[in-house]
């Protein structure tokens, strides 16, 4: 269901942080956050864009895995091309939300919780639970909509693919608008800040693109597209979503392939490419004996995640395979392998 026009009734300025943003202004504000053990202040960044006539509240955010560098790049590309003058509504940016991580090169808190575990928060809480309840009180709150960047985890790589709850239509039709090749049902997490928007009724997407720690140019490229496609959709900008007019496929569960044994793994198959059930995956082999074990998938689908070291110990998730009904995934492979086409294309 396509968002309403806007109304035209006169706008009137935005209030975050103690802050006021005039109409057709962008403005840049500091947050008070925490404080390093040098009792040097670390603030949250955020941009604030606000628009001339009435509109969603769109959040932008990346980090909150502080190793997690994509998003980052995407959100910084976004402050670059975003003109409030031009703008329905308003648009909050926070390219790092996990700032220890970040400083870190590390996807944990200095007391290694999960950021992304802590939400809502607490006021007199842990580290991760203060920092969460400053995120959800002043942005989240303010926000009609929620769009949260990530990346795979570190050595791993993820094919972009949106993880929404499939069920949830409002956040389903953003997805859908982003544009990326592959929507991963995904139920939220208990602490998540999905499941925290969930809670408030805000729709909220997350897109998964690249490794931890490496810039993916493909991958950058394809998450300002899409981000620009769903302020698009809802009416906040003008104009025809860019790229290739793709229908995403939908793919109701996916299944981690491990390693049977421990070894090198010598890999047969690539990201996004569309596999068989039976379908040798990669070999594994003894360092210092001959021969070699196969590791095959048990599934038909399409792989949208892999580990990126050549070494596994028995048990360590290799493989991340999307799964596709029967009739679906012809068309699945289509739409993927269009879509690398396009975005690897932008990068030479």
């Amino acid at each position: 269901m396509v968002p309403r026009s806007p109304s035209r009734k006169p706008v009137t300025a935005f209030e975050l942080a103690g802050e006021r943003i005039e109409p057709g202004s962008h403005q840049h504000i500091l947050l008070p956050a925490v404080r390093l053990y040098n009792d040097a202040p670390l603030d949250l960044r955020i941009d604030v864009f606000h628009g001339t006539r009435p509109g969603p509240v769109m959040l932008l955010c990346a980090a909150i895995h502080g190793d997690e560098l994509n998003g980052i790049e995407v959100c910084r590309q976004i402050i670059d091309q975003t003109d409030a003058l031009k703008l329905h509504g308003t648009l909050i940016v926070v390219p790092i939300v996990n700032l220890f991580g970040f400083i870190q090169q590390s996807r944990y808190l200095p007391d290694r919780r999960d950021l992304n575990r802590c939400f809502p928060g607490s006021e007199r809480g842990a580290l991760g639970s203060r920092m969460a309840y400053l995120f959800s009180e002043e942005l989240v709150k303010k926000s009609t909509h929620v769009l949260d960047l990530h990346t795979g985890a570190i050595h791993r790589s993820n094919l972009p693919q949106i993880r929404v709850d499939v069920e949830n239509q409002s956040a389903l039709d953003m997805a859908k608008a982003f544009g990326s090749p592959v929507i991963l049902h995904s139920k939220e997490r208990d602490g998540s800040l999905r499941a925290f928007a969930n809670e408030l009724g805000i729709p909220l997407i997350l897109y998964e693109a690249g490794e931890a720690l490496r810039f993916d140019e493909s991958c950058i490229n394809a998450g300002v597209t899409g981000v620009q496609n769903v302020m698009k959709y809802l009416k906040m900008l003008k104009g025809r979503r860019k790229g290739k007019r793709i229908t995403p496929v939908i793919a109701r569960r996916s299944t981690w392939v491990r390693a049977e044994k421990d070894g090198l793994v010598l890999r047969k198959v690539e990201l996004g490419q569309t596999i068989q059930k039976g379908q040798v995956l990669a070999h594994s082999v003894s360092p210092h004996a001959k021969g070699a074990d196969v590791i095959s998938s048990p599934v038909r689908g399409i792989i949208i995640g892999c580990s990126n070291i050549p070494v596994a110990n028995e048990g360590e998730a290799l493989f991340n395979v999307a799964q596709f009904e029967k009739e679906d995934i012809s068309e699945a492979t289509e739409v993927v392998g269009s879509f690398t086409e396009e975005f690897d294309n932008k990068t030479n």
